[in-house]
């Protein structure tokens, strides 16, 4: 279903019915709540809800699932994010003596925004996107999920398409989740290397030797820079295209080029003649001796908000969430799939409220005699009911898994300290 079939003037009317049947509360509760690994994690945590007519609520936390799910089915948020676990309820945050109220943990998050690579696509900008640029998505996961496991030895890293223009990475892990600002900054200042503004042409600098971070990122771009830059994107096309290209060389090796390229047409014969100039110039050339790679690094290296990932209190939007202008259910993205992942694919709010709809065979009478039974369990039990008979199923499947992972890790760490704790 695309987005035109989608009409922001029916959210009103569809929110309702996703909040009551459809969004997954009982995952989403135990995700946050971690096992309950101390007594006040969930209660502490502050959520934030966009209402109709962009009204800004801060500072809203819950004691239980049942808590949360009833406020949310109340307030009818256009848009949920989820901030830090604080010192003491963020609810209660006017009640706290100044200075005593403290965010004191939160997952490791990253947010990635097609905007900030309008410098480098050709096919859209702003907020579009197409299946073109997306692959600048799949590259910057790529990257990013390698280094965050294999560099900094995390594990639980959960994906989350936007619903619009990009992805977030929320990195779960106890160690993550008690990382203070500076280690933080740290960290992604690790990951970035595509720095200056709008004035700053050349914004990759490579010395030497080249860091092994780097290398692996290089391996990553290189599978696919032909297809996205070269063909895809056009950079050795039109004159303009070429000159910002030229623009990140020496004045000999454009001075060269621009005499070869009179001559070649062919893009990707281009993107050839570059790089083995590059390469014969390297013995004369004191620096920029990988300046080939530094142009794809340039093109297609993910491109971090830094500020989001370093701030304990940096509040971001919640997996699960809609996207009031394209009615995309913010999802999470299995990485088995991800070269196949389409961000036109997955559910608007419209579709699933209709696939609801739709009449079901085999609807059991016996289910309607245990709802009788217990309403909460009765709801949850209905809700999931629902939600498998919807394309939002298989993305829940993604978050299941997700959460089962987390729990075994749990169990394993509760094991090893028994043991540890037998040995004395």
């Amino acid at each position: 279903m695309s987005t035109s079939d989608y009409d922001p003037a029916c959210l009103p009317d569809l929110l309702p019915i996703y909040y009551r049947r459809l969004f997954p509360f009982s995952q989403y509760y135990r995700w946050l709540s971690y096992g309950g690994v101390s007594k006040n994690y969930f209660q502490n945590r502050e959520f934030s809800f966009t209402l109709k007519d962009d009204i800004y609520v801060r500072y809203q936390s819950f004691t239980t699932q049942n808590e949360l799910d009833k406020e949310i089915q109340k307030m009818v948020p256009y848009k949920i994010d989820i901030g830090a676990v604080y010192s003491h309820r963020p609810s209660q945050h006017n009640t706290v003596k100044s200075g005593t109220f403290q965010a004191l943990e939160k997952e490791l998050v990253f947010d990635i925004d097609m905007t900030d690579y309008d410098d480098v696509r050709r096919c859209c900008s702003a907020a579009d996107i197409c299946s073109k640029c997306w692959t600048l998505m799949t590259i910057a996961i790529r990257i990013l999920d390698r280094a965050l496991r294999e560099d900094f030895g995390f594990h639980h890293l959960l994906w989350v398409y936007s619903g619009r223009r990009g992805v977030h990475c929320w990195v779960c892990d106890d160690a993550a989740r008690k990382l203070s600002v500076a280690a933080r900054s740290a960290v992604a200042e690790y990951l970035s290397l595509v720095k200056g503004g709008e004035e700053t042409a050349r914004k990759v600098v490579l010395s030497d030797p080249i860091h092994p971070f780097i290398n692996h990122s290089l391996s990553v771009v290189e599978h696919y820079f032909q297809q996205y830059a070269i063909v895809d994107q056009d950079i050795l096309g039109s004159k303009e295209s070429v000159d910002k290209v030229l623009a990140l060389l020496t004045s000999h090796i454009k001075k060269d080029l621009t005499v070869l390229y009179k001559d070649v047409k062919d893009p990707m014969k281009r993107w050839d003649k570059l790089c083995n100039l590059v390469e014969c110039k390297k013995s004369t050339i004191k620096k920029g001796q990988y300046f080939d790679k530094e142009i794809m690094l340039q093109y297609c290296y993910p491109r971090l908000d830094v500020n989001v990932s370093k701030g304990v209190n940096h509040l971001l939007k919640s997996p699960f969430s809609v996207h009031p202008k394209t009615g995309r259910i913010s999802v999470p993205i299995d990485l088995k799939e991800l070269n196949t992942f389409d961000p036109f694919e997955v559910p608007t709010i419209s579709l699933i409220c209709e696939e609801l709809e739709r009449p079901r065979a085999d609807e059991a009478e016996e289910d309607d005699m245990k709802d009788k039974e217990n309403e909460q369990e009765a709801g949850e039990r209905r809700r999931i009911r629902d939600y498998k008979r919807t394309s939002l199923a298989k993305y829940v499947k993604v978050f299941d898994r997700f959460l089962e992972a987390m729990a075994r890790s749990r169990k394993g760490e509760m094991l090893k300290k028994s043991d540890l704790q037998k040995d004395f």
